[in-house]
């Protein structure tokens, strides 16, 4: 059987994988691109998207606890089953949806896992793949934890798709994904415990605030143990035990369901990267400021599998697009790297942009830090919020804002203005000088100021 042979070839389907295939195509480029999995990636299927609707129904439940007797009488209740038909509406059409826009536009398209034979040579299936270009944009997959009984251990794409939410769970790792979720199924009822290997969850995020949203989900029924690392799972008759070290004792927690929330990792294991002299490190595909690989100048790598990328669905625009230019018109568009703000969707969101306190004061000389609870707000006060608080720092000797953290209501929108402001190295003056809506979230912001 005669290899097929293409101009670009796309591994991955997520959304810079997709971008990139069409654009090279729309280009007049032979392009093909394989998907592993279903079509479409991560985001839409099981990540962002999927995850922010199932939080919709609880950001109903808690708005009408804060409320309740102020106006709501009776709280709603929820129902797990009906969050999860309502789930599958976003996530049901995507696989076909997005396969037949690349074939709408001539991407040839496989279904399957791909390695390589040699710098310019992949097998997928019973197929043999030539190509002048490679796209590496297989983003992360779960980190697997060396632990005695791994294989009881659920992923993300579980608990997304649970059909019945279990009376008790655990989850192992407190970053991002496991704190969403704890919060999402302590909510719809069940009985949650974060287990974190330090000293609060959320490890990149400011820790005064991370430390107020802890207290919060404590509130809410869920219980920490922190500084702990978990070393086996043992399946009993009913349910799991959960066997950990803290503070050099070994004890143990019982869960009908034990999830592993410790992290993502580059999905380049089965590529059989080392066949194509692909350079690679713990951080994913090593590139260039092109996004080119530094030793196979014919592969480019973007999204999160790629060294530069950032673990966020808002980056893969910009470097689909960096690598797309860079394929068509040979390598002129370096990746630019802007602010980049990131969001945990707990309720309260906590969220961020720029410099932490301590990579301020690090960075300049004199640091001013705006920190204050907010909760006597109007904006908190008239919908009770029992969170709400900042922490804004600025250059003092330019005045211009170098980082912005917010835990509270539509913190994950707020941010949004502080980002733009660092991005345009605006000061506290020229931010003032903007005229927001009264009374909105937006309008809070001169106030951190």
């Amino acid at each position: 059987m005669a290899n097929k042979k293409f101009d670009v070839f796309v591994i991955g389907s997520g959304s810079a994988g997709q971008a990139v295939a069409k654009t090279c195509a729309k280009a007049g480029l032979h392009v093909a691109i394989t998907e592993r999995r279903d079509y479409g990636g991560t985001c839409p299927l099981r990540g962002c998207d999927p995850k922010k609707a199932l939080l919709a129904a609880t950001e109903v439940l808690e708005f009408a606890k804060n409320m309740n007797g102020n106006g709501i009488v009776k709280l709603p209740r929820l129902l797990w089953s009906d969050m999860q038909k309502f789930k599958k509406k976003f996530t049901k059409p995507i696989p076909k949806a997005a396969e037949e826009s690349l074939v709408a536009l001539g991407v040839v398209t496989f279904s399957g896992e791909a390695s390589f034979l040699s710098e310019d040579t992949m097998v997928v299936g019973d197929e043999i793949i030539e190509a002048d270009k490679f796209v590496i944009a297989t983003g992360l997959m779960p980190l697997e934890l060396p632990i005695e009984g791994a294989e009881y251990l659920k992923m993300s794409d579980d608990f997304l798709n649970l059909k019945k939410l279990p009376e008790q769970l655990v989850f192992v790792g407190g970053g991002y994904i496991g704190m969403e979720f704890a919060h999402m199924a302590a909510r719809a009822g069940a009985k949650v415990t974060v287990i974190h290997s330090h000293e609060r969850p959320l490890n990149e995020f400011d820790p005064d605030l991370v430390d107020v949203l802890t207290d919060y989900s404590k509130k809410i029924g869920i219980k920490f143990i922190l500084n702990a690392k978990v070393n086996k799972v043992k399946k009993g008759k009913k349910k799991f035990k959960v066997h950990f070290e803290q503070n050099g004792q070994t004890n143990h927690i019982k869960a009908n369901m034990v999830f592993n929330t410790a992290g993502r990792v580059p999905a380049i294991a089965m590529l059989e990267i080392e066949k194509a002299n692909v350079a690679y490190s713990a951080k994913g595909i090593e590139v260039n400021e092109y996004l080119q690989n530094t030793k196979n100048k014919n592969v480019y790598a973007c999204g999160d599998v790629s060294e530069h990328g950032l673990p966020l669905t808002s980056m893969t625009g910009p470097e689909a697009n960096t690598v797309s230019a860079n394929i068509l018109e040979g390598n002129k568009v370096k990746i630019n790297t802007p602010v980049i703000p990131s969001v945990v969707y707990t309720l309260p969101n906590i969220a961020s942009v720029g410099y932490s306190e301590e990579e301020a004061k690090k960075r300049y000389k004199n640091v001013t830090v705006n920190h204050e609870s907010a909760t006597d707000w109007f904006n908190a006060r008239r919908i009770n919020a029992p969170v709400y608080a900042y922490k804004v720092l600025v250059n003092e000797r330019t005045k211009a804002i170098v980082g912005a953290h917010i835990i509270g209501p539509h913190a994950g929108e707020t941010i949004n203005l502080f980002s733009m402001a660092i991005r345009k190295e605006m000061t506290i003056d020229d931010m003032k000088e903007i005229i927001f809506t009264y009374p909105s979230w937006g309008y809070d912001v001169n106030r951190m100021l």
